[in-house]
């Protein structure tokens, strides 16, 4: 068992005839993963990856054709929103959106959207997910990560990958990795993903990875201290970022006083989640 995305997911990617979409399908195919099919508006009828996936000119034919569940989407930010839209019409109950800057206003609408659908979307702008052993959805390395019993919910990419890479390093697995992204407007939330893990009998541990900016890591604290019976280990990103810029993330900016790496900190500590100083400290917290 893991959550999101395991060896029974039928993946779909939208964008897959471009640059970024071809490379990374090539990744997840050689990694194990299901990929079904591709789109792309006008390239219909064509295969690739020497003629394994198919591609479709759209996400509705795509799905009667090959029974895809779920979609990775690999276009331009003006064209995400759309493809967001188009994949949610189709059917698809999961959309993992990896292309970052898309419009806030945009995601709004989208986010309004699919809500009422009741779509399940991760991102945008984010690495994606892994359930290791069974399923690679979007950029994140598939060798850096083994199989166990650790759920990793994270807001950054690259601290993703040190993490589970550190883990790897010590011999401890993963159940899935969940890559949310960094944006102010996103699909799936901290709390979504820690209320899964809870009830994920595969994981018994979790690790999230926040960062300054926004207040979700404190919402997060307070849903542990509440309802998770499963402990949880914390790295907060940021903690020496000069008050008032902005870092990384559109996500990532620190305004009126809340969403500073020290509140995060406290909020987390005063909910019983033991806080790492450095990414690679989190192995021995686990333990």
């Amino acid at each position: 068992m893991s959550i999101l995305v395991n060896k029974d997911t039928r993946l779909l990617v939208q964008g897959i005839t471009g640059n970024e979409g071809l490379f990374h399908t090539t990744q997840m195919v050689a990694y194990g993963t299901n990929v079904v099919a591709g789109v792309t508006p006008g390239k219909g009828g064509e295969w690739v990856l020497g003629g394994k996936v198919p591609v479709f000119d759209s996400v509705k034919i795509a799905v009667d054709a090959t029974g895809a569940n779920a979609t990775v989407i690999f276009v331009p930010a003006r064209f995400a929103p759309d493809a967001m839209f188009e994949a949610a019409d189709a059917g698809i109950p999961l959309i993992v959106c990896i292309t970052e800057g898309v419009p806030v206003q945009d995601m709004m609408r989208v986010r309004n959207y699919l809500d009422q659908k009741k779509v399940r979307l991760v991102g945008p702008n984010c690495p994606g997910l892994l359930t290791p052993g069974e399923a690679k959805v979007g950029i994140i390395p598939g060798n850096i990560a083994i199989p166990g019993n650790v759920g990793v919910v994270s807001r950054s990419g690259t601290l993703t990958y040190e993490v589970l890479y550190a883990m790897k390093n010590v011999g401890m697995g993963a159940s899935t990795c969940v890559g949310i992204g960094g944006d102010p407007v996103n699909g799936t939330n901290f709390i979504d993903v820690l209320q899964m893990f809870e009830h994920d009998p595969q994981t018994e541990k979790v690790v999230m990875i926040g960062e300054i900016g926004g207040t979700d890591e404190e919402k997060a604290a307070e849903f542990i201290a509440n309802k998770m019976t499963k402990p949880v280990v914390s790295f907060i990103a940021g903690q020496t970022a000069p008050p008032g810029k902005r870092m990384g993330h559109a996500g990532a900016i620190i305004e009126g006083g809340a969403g500073t790496a020290a509140d995060k900190i406290a909020a987390l500590t005063a909910a019983g989640v033991r806080v790492a100083k450095h990414p690679e400290e989190i192995p021995s917290l686990l333990r």
